[in-house]
């Protein structure tokens, strides 16, 4: 049986706060990003997982990217908030192709207005929008008209 549509972009929403969560208590806390996904009292979703170890086996690729398309940011330079979801959101654009540009966009500028600041959202967004541009060039004339596809 198929899975709701509308259940599965919950959890999609869901999965992307809680690898948010684990991306930001690592870097708060020093600490490795598999140990904290693996001390987490309850087991995420396999999505999170995926996202968080993704992330982690990719560090050095996403940062390379997010501070090519950053214009006058260093990635170490960045809020820890934004840097997160920008890990985020530049892993899935470069390694989950059944994702769509659209809802990597929308659902990465919800999270940074819920988590960081308006300001925040505007310079994830631009950041997020160079690196689709690059890493999916067949949906450079489509973002923003892709808007029922949101996963």
């Amino acid at each position: 049986m198929a899975a709701d549509p509308v259940d599965a972009i919950g959890s999609r929403r869901e999965a992307r706060e809680t690898a948010l969560g684990v991306l930001y208590a690592a870097e708060a806390q020093g600490r490795d990003l598999l140990e904290v996904l693996a001390d987490r009292p309850v087991a995420p979703s396999e999505y999170a997982v995926e996202i968080v170890q993704g992330v982690a086996a990719t560090l050095d690729e996403l940062d390379v990217l997010i501070g090519r398309h950053a214009e006058g940011w260093r990635t170490d330079r960045m809020p820890a908030v934004d840097r997160a979801l920008l890990r985020m959101a530049v892993y899935e654009l470069c390694h989950r192709a059944d994702v769509p540009t659209s809802a990597v966009l929308s659902e990465v500028v919800d999270l940074a207005g819920d988590y960081s600041t308006d300001r925040s959202s505007r310079f994830v967004n631009g950041v997020v929008s160079a690196v689709a541009a690059v890493a999916r060039p067949e949906t450079r004339s489509k973002v923003g008209s892709e808007s029922d596809d949101a996963t």
